[in-house]
């Protein structure tokens, strides 16, 4: 494989992300998190990091708020661009780090863990430092993300079946540093019409460390909820909404 890069998780997952991703998660989900977002921007503009396909920008531009988008991948926005209303979203194809973008938000979001598709703590750190510059001054980050289980690793590794049925195969084959914090997985999906891969690299962060990325950031945790409906995050929640604010 090609080094990994910015691009690499859009380019080779876009046209099956919607199946994986999208369709998996269920319209309940997806929902919730339309819902909670467009309470959390009160009418105001929104910015979401890794815009993707659409799932979620494309509902909450549907309630008449405006919204903008940032991915490194060309291929992911194509994808949105085809589905109605993808061409009336300003996107900027950018390392969604940069925050490569001009005004200011009442909402910058990012969900479903792609936060840690920025392999480094200095990318992660930079990325919650471009997102204050750009943040209103009563503007939310809001970051949705898993809870990190090392448990899931023996030795360092770990392989998981998805899917077997007579003519197809997926399981998931990953590698993980402890020390660094990174995974290194492929989706091995294997076909009649042959073997395709689809990689996926991160960097993990507990909540309390992203809370320290906030601050180091000039800002602080207002909220954090163990899932789109603010249910309360416990000790035994697997996932978070997180929403950060400016440190008045």
């Amino acid at each position: 494989m090609d080094e990994y890069g910015s691009e690499t998780y859009g380019e080779r997952w876009a046209d099956v992300y919607d199946d994986w991703v999208g369709a998996r998660l269920g319209p309940e989900v997806t929902g919730a998190s339309v819902e909670c977002l467009a309470e959390l921007a009160s009418g105001g503009n929104v910015l979401e990091l890794a815009i993707g396909t659409g799932r979620v920008a494309l509902p909450l531009a549907e309630r008449g708020l405006e919204v903008h988008g940032i991915d490194a991948s060309e291929a992911m926005v194509a994808k949105l661009r085809e589905k109605p209303g993808g061409d009336a979203i300003p996107v900027t194809i950018s390392d969604f780090a940069d925050v490569g973008v001009e005004g200011e938000f009442a909402l910058i979001f990012i969900v479903f863990n792609t936060l840690f598709g920025l392999t480094s703590q200095e990318e992660q750190i930079r990325c919650f430092r471009n997102v204050a510059g750009r943040l209103s001054a009563d503007g939310v980050f809001v970051v949705e993300a898993f809870v990190p289980d090392v448990t899931r690793f023996e030795d360092g590794q770990t392989v998981r079946a998805v899917r077997a049925e007579a003519d197809h195969v997926e399981f998931e084959v990953s590698q993980h540093d402890l020390a660094a914090q990174t995974v290194h997985s492929q989706h091995v999906v294997i076909t009649e019409e042959g073997t395709r891969l689809l990689p996926v690299h991160l960097r993990y962060a507990w909540p309390s460390e992203l809370d320290l990325m906030a601050r180091l950031a000039g800002l602080r945790l207002r909220d954090r909820w163990g899932g789109w409906d603010r249910s309360p995050f416990t000790s035994a929640s697997g996932t978070h909404v997180s929403v950060y604010a400016r440190d008045h």
